[in-house]
């Protein structure tokens, strides 16, 4: 997709970090823009920040509902009329290793970090390809989805997931043909409130107990609290996702050429033992 003016994107999680970036930078090419985030307060301000207007329109969302993905169609449609950019970008993160997180970390990890995603392709899909018209959806990731290894079990299994999911829908849109490109966002450290996530958990999915952090807990934290804080800003990545995503057309947009040796590292390994 070249010429983006006048049309029309959906960008889930898009209160804050890379959401908000891409927001911002698809209003700067003259988008309809639709915020979307279960953040209310952060939404409305976001909304504010972007200048507000006719153009740009907030809905409070709940990416694991399905429902709530739905609604959040239907006013897209009723504002402008049809969808070109989808921005599945919503995330969260929590837990540790698979058998100290607890069942609550697991639930709320995957339902918005995977069932998001998959809320928002069985929704957004059939409108697009009923409009017949070229069409982009991204999927954020991370390079954890590309690699082995991570502090959070729960997160690195949905980034898997998500690459997979976006491989696949890329494939079966192949498949019939249809107008419609997918990405997979795979950045690095971005300087973005991941680590604060647990700020929109639902009350009923909160752990009952929290353990008492052991001292090197507490290192740990500070130290990604430090890496955050000098990370990518989310403006560079959505320069990236437009050039890379939306105008080449790439599958997968690693904005971190660095990370290369990571995503090279899982795949030796694989190959060594087939």
């Amino acid at each position: 997709m070249e010429e983006l003016k006048g049309k029309t994107a959906v960008v889930t999680g898009a209160a804050s970090g890379i959401g908000k970036a891409l927001a911002a930078k698809a209003c700067a090419e003259g988008m309809n823009v639709v915020l979307a985030d279960v953040e209310r307060d952060a939404l409305a301000k976001a909304r504010d920040e972007l200048g507000g207007g006719r153009k740009i329109i907030s809905i409070a969302t709940d990416v694991s509902r399905a429902e709530a993905i739905e609604e959040l169609a239907t006013k897209t449609l009723e504002a402008f009329g049809g969808v070109d950019l989808l921005f599945n970008n919503a995330g969260v993160g929590a837990g540790s290793t698979i058998w100290q997180s607890t069942l609550k970390d697991w639930t709320w990890v995957m339902q918005v970090n995977l069932w998001g995603v998959i809320n928002g392709i069985r929704t957004f899909v059939p409108i697009m390809l009923k409009q017949n018209r070229p069409a982009h959806i991204v999927n954020t990731a991370s390079i954890a989805g590309l690699m082995k290894g991570h502090h959070s079990a729960p997160y690195i299994v949905t980034k898997h997931a998500v690459v997979a999911l976006t491989e696949q829908l890329a494939v079966e849109l192949e498949r019939i043909k249809a107008p419609i490109r997918a990405s997979a966002l795979c950045p690095s450290w971005v300087n973005t409130r991941i680590n604060e996530s647990g700020r929109n958990r639902p009350e009923e999915l909160l752990n009952q107990t929290e353990s008492k952090p052991t001292p090197d807990m507490m290192k740990l934290w500070e130290q990604m609290q430090e890496v955050v804080r000098h990370a990518t800003p989310p403006a560079a990545i959505a320069d990236i996702v437009f050039e890379e995503g939306i105008r080449q057309g790439k599958l997968y947009i690693i904005p971190h050429k660095e990370t290369a040796q990571f995503i090279r590292n899982r795949f030796d390994g694989i190959m060594k033992d087939v």
